[in-house]
């Protein structure tokens, strides 16, 4: 249903349930699905591709052209999966040729304030807490949790199921399944609880922490902890998962914040 005090560019594809607010600004080539709600004064720009059932709140800017001087007007989408909701005042910025896409999946919570800058994936059930700041070519995965304030520099990686505090400045990649704090920015445990909200089993759990014992916690570099956690450890999805994100690693992972146990 739109509001007359919308504007809604003729070119948009709209589905017929979608709820348009007063002064919301929806441009031309937009696609919205069923059930989307859109606020008052929010403004979806060129190239958002927005799925079924999100609510997009007050402020927020979806798929501006990027703050990226490369870019050349290429064209370019924002991709917003279903059951996502982005909350005032967040601004979300399309591709450039790089990916040629931002993405954010389904059913994340983004929460007020926080900028997703141009050529970000972000996976499902993703949370960025207020004011959360990702640069350009960032990959978030599926379950991670970002505490808010936190600045993540271009080109990071952020593993499934991390978790990390507020106010953090994340220079470096962050493995999955894990908890990351202090300045710098540190591995500090594992994400038990958010792993036992997900159905991990204790079983599970303690397999997770034990590789990352040998990374992290014995005094061995990278490649050496890799190849000892692959020659002691049977293959599991969540082990593999683990090396091969540590291997291909280009920024490196962050350090460990726990006192090392040298066996």
């Amino acid at each position: 249903m739109n509001q007359p005090l919308a504007y809604v560019h003729s070119d948009a594809k709209i589905a017929q349930n979608v709820v348009v607010e007063p002064f919301a600004v929806i441009h031309k080539n937009v696609e919205i699905g069923e059930g989307t709600w859109i606020g008052s004064h929010a403004i979806i720009m060129e190239g958002a591709r927005i799925g079924k059932n999100c609510k997009i709140f007050p402020g927020a800017v979806i798929s501006a052209v990027p703050q990226d001087l490369k870019f050349k007007g290429e064209n370019t989408v924002t991709i917003i999966g279903d059951n996502t909701t982005i909350r005032e005042c967040v601004t979300v910025n399309r591709g450039t040729a790089d990916k040629h896409r931002t993405e954010i999946g389904s059913n994340c919570l983004i929460m007020a304030y926080a900028h997703v800058a141009h050529d970000c994936i972000i996976g499902n059930n993703v949370i960025l807490a207020n004011a959360v700041q990702l640069a350009g070519h960032i990959y978030v995965g599926d379950f991670a949790n970002i505490g808010g304030m936190s600045a993540v520099q271009q080109f990071v990686k952020i593993g499934n199921h991390a978790y990390i505090g507020g106010c953090s400045q994340i220079r470096k990649d962050v493995p999955p399944f894990i908890k990351a704090a202090r300045e710098p920015l540190s591995y500090a445990g594992i994400n038990s609880v958010g792993l036992r909200r997900r159905g991990y089993s204790d079983e599970k759990i303690s397999e997770i922490q034990n590789i990352y014992r040998y990374i992290y916690l014995r005094g061995l570099n990278n490649s050496d902890a890799v190849a000892l956690v692959e020659l002691e450890f049977p293959a599991t999805a969540e082990r593999d998962e683990i090396l091969n994100f540590v291997r291909t690693s280009e920024r490196g992972i962050i350090k460990s914040g726990i006192a090392k146990n040298i066996d």
